[in-house]
């Protein structure tokens, strides 16, 4: 059950205008004619208490309210202020109240706003645009016009007393009235938010389209967008933030678009219970529960069957929405949009077309723009991975927040330091272990490890000593260490021996290495240097052609993957190694010239482990497991499938890629069973990149691509990489 979080409280039932479009008066249901006009006092006390109890029973954190009608100003301010008063003592440490109130605003006055700012009830505004366009649908009953009365409201609601109470505009979509017309009136007025909406219709009675096209609304709101866009988009519109965000893998914004359940409930003037306005449209009574809330609570209603169908996400759709590409982002449209006799609402919207066409006219328009820059751009890539480690470090110091004792004061004082000096922490934050690092760390301290505070400040000072040594900062750098043994990342490590099995070593470069005093001894490293009978220096891998890359067996952090990592490799052991990877780099530059360069440019450390497949761990990008007994043949396919690996993980550890993974599945052709598109995008990105080692996957990979293309998951970002993937197969296909 998806508890209520927006209670829409209708104050009063009846309306000073009229409006032919409006959904109250002038659809099917007729329920307004028998209730009292405005809501009672034991209705009011019902609705607080029931509201409270609903809040307090599922640990809500805020509750929203919407005072709405007919027209809920026509309540006057005694009744509102009864209201608000209510519901604040009701709600008074159980959970926020968020009042809001929605109006035509020709009763709006100061004495309102008073009320309004002592309650803190913000204010929207329903006003169909320019003159014109408010007088087709927006007038009083003997046909006067509105529209002077409702811009000297929004003109007042504008003033800098009550601009803070301002919520906003509300607009009614009339594929009739000129949208640029309608949208530069409406930004004239300068609102903090404007919502258009589309006329309620059903597949029974369809809204009016004068020139027949099935997406007159669709190319009305677009009209709207590219001038809003022009301009700026300087005053949020939420129907094309709904759209945006839903594009990029967020949450629809709106009741009317994306798969957010619905947690709305109507509370009629005489204490009704109802579902949704919009339902009026539908027939008489659709919107009903039968439940009241002198006699029942909030949770009764949510276990209504209408109710619970608007809280099905996908489920709840039409079976051809739940197959269409747009759908998490129109979300199958408005639940009373979907009706038609004899099926209810088993049905498309009736604004399907338009719906389509407006997703995919916002996504054409916005993508290049949209799109992150790392999906096609490794640099950027890496620059975002590192600018992610720095952010981890930082989180790191907050965790800690002083408990890190004086080693990690001294040694964060020194990160700036050497941070001053031009990409001086660059080449230690950039290695890919030190992510490692800083997840185990920040892990720890949360999960109250023992010595999870003072743990960090040995590797942070030195990970500052190597950074001063690697731009050769004339800099002391103090480093606790354990075991007997100093280990620098990225450069090597130096065993004091048992006599010194822990304490404090001073680190400082010296011309062409790095100085170490420690335990009444002075020991002066060459750099680069020469196995030594205590010093162990992280190897490279730079022969044959092959890139340089470390091979790092030494760092303690390199033990992230899932697989084991081998101890440190003697020197025979390591030479071997070392000559079938170089072998096995040409192997991949002869095959996939293009990709072992950017996987040369993108790689920085290779560790051998165990097993006979290729390693992505929890790192930071860079870092390769790679199988120490495999042969220069089986290391250049392992060697780009683990980068393919590892590039996936690093995008999707800064972008979306695709959203609610798991709520579709796809027929994968190296799978029996379908399964969601994190794992379909995953192997048709690593057999596309293969595909000079195994044809056969290439051909799996094309289908897959395919199916992709069809998936409603994908984000603006996922669609991008998967037009890079097309790419990137089509390169060596027949005919292409």
């Amino acid at each position: 059950m998806v508890p209520f979080r927006e209670i829409v409280l209708k104050v009063h039932s009846r309306c000073d205008l009229a409006c032919d479009h409006c959904y109250i008066y002038e659809h099917a249901d007729q329920s307004w004619r028998t209730r009292p006009k405005a809501i009672s006092d034991e209705a009011i006390f019902w609705t607080a208490l029931r509201l409270a109890e609903h809040a307090k029973k599922h640990a809500l954190p805020s509750v929203s309210v919407i005072l709405h009608g007919g027209e809920p100003l026509l309540a006057g301010p005694a009744r509102l202020r009864r209201v608000c008063d209510e519901l604040t003592k009701a709600l008074d440490g159980v959970a926020a109240l968020d009042l809001r109130v929605h109006t035509n605003g020709l009763q709006l006055s100061p004495r309102y706003l008073e009320l309004f700012d002592e309650f803190g009830v913000r204010v929207g505004i329903s006003l169909d645009g320019d003159r014109t366009a408010n007088d087709r649908h927006r007038r009083f009953a003997d046909g006067r016009s509105s529209h002077p009365l409702v811009l000297k409201a929004v003109e007042l609601l504008g003033t800098d007393r009550w601009r803070h109470l301002n919520l906003g505009l509300l607009c009614t979509v009339d594929v009739a009235n000129d949208p640029v017309a309608v949208h530069d009136a409406l930004m004239e007025l300068d609102p903090p938010r404007v919502d258009f909406l589309l006329p309620h219709a059903t597949w029974d009675e369809p809204p009016p389209r004068p020139d027949g096209s099935p997406t007159a609304y669709a190319d009305w709101l677009l009209t709207v967008f590219d001038r809003w866009d022009r301009q700026g988009r300087r005053v949020p519109v939420r129907l094309f933030a709904s759209v945006l965000s839903t594009l990029s893998g967020g949450p629809g914004l709106t009741e009317s678009l994306g798969l957010t359940p619905t947690d709305l409930v109507v509370v009629e003037t005489d204490g009704t219970l109802e579902q949704a306005d919009s339902l009026k449209t539908a027939y008489d009574g659709a919107a009903a529960t039968g439940f009241d809330v002198f006699a029942h609570t909030f949770d009764e209603v949510a276990a209504h069957p209408g109710v619970r169908a608007r809280q099905l996400g996908l489920g709840g759709v039409a079976r051809a929405c739940r197959e269409c590409p747009v759908v998490r982002s129109c979300g199958g449209g408005l639940y009373s949009h979907r009706y038609r006799s004899g099926s209810g609402f088993e049905n498309t919207s009736v604004y399907c077309t338009d719906l389509e066409a407006l997703v995919r006219g916002i996504e054409h328009r916005t993508a290049a723009r949209s799109v992150p820059a790392a999906v096609a751009d490794d640099g950027e890539l890496r620059a975002e991975q590192h600018e992610l480690t720095r952010l981890l470090l930082a989180d790191l110091h907050r965790e800690l927040d002083g408990r890190g004792g004086d080693a990690w004061a001294h040694a964060w004082e020194l990160v700036g330091t050497v941070d001053r000096h031009p990409g001086g922490l660059d080449g230690v934050l950039t290695h890919p272990y030190t992510r490692g690092w800083l997840l185990g760390s920040l892990d720890a301290l949360r999960e109250g490890r023992s010595g999870a505070a003072t743990l960090p400040a040995g590797r942070l000072a030195a990970s500052v000593a190597a950074a001063a040594v690697r731009c050769g900062l004339d800099l002391a750098v103090p480093v606790l260490y354990e075991g007997g043994t100093l280990l620098l990342p990225t450069l090597g490590e130096l065993r004091l021996g048992e006599a010194a099995p822990r304490g404090t070593a001073e680190v400082r470069p010296v011309e062409k290495g790095l100085l170490v005093r420690a335990a009444g001894c002075e020991t002066r490293i060459p750099l680069p240097g020469q196995p030594g009978a205590r010093w162990r220096p992280v190897r490279r891998l730079a022969r044959d052609g092959a890139p340089g890359l470390a091979i790092d067996d030494l760092d303690p952090y390199r033990d992230c993957f899932d697989v084991p990592v081998t101890p440190r490799l003697g020197q025979d052991e390591a030479a071997g190694w070392a000559s079938r990877l170089a072998r096995a780099w040409g192997l991949l530059r002869a095959r996939a010239p293009e990709q072992a360069a950017a996987a040369a440019a993108s790689l920085t450390t290779l560790t051998p482990v165990a097993g006979q497949r290729p390693a992505v761990g929890r790192h930071g990008i860079g870092a390769l497991g790679l199988p120490l007994r495999a042969g220069a043949g089986e290391l250049a396919p392992l060697l780009l499938r683990g980068w393919r690996r590892a590039r996936l993980r690093a995008l999707l550890e800064v972008t979306d890629l695709y959203a609610d993974d798991g709520r579709w599945t796809h027929p994968a052709p190296w799978r029996q069973e379908p399964v969601a598109v994190s794992e379909l995008l995953a192997g048709a990105y690593e057999r596309t990149g293969l595909r000079a080692f195994d044809p056969d996957g290439a051909e799996a990979a094309l289908r897959a691509l395919d199916t992709l293309g069809r998936a409603a998951e994908l984000t603006v970002g996922g669609k991008a990489l998967l037009a890079l993937l097309w790419e990137e197969a089509d390169r060596d296909r027949p005919g292409r």
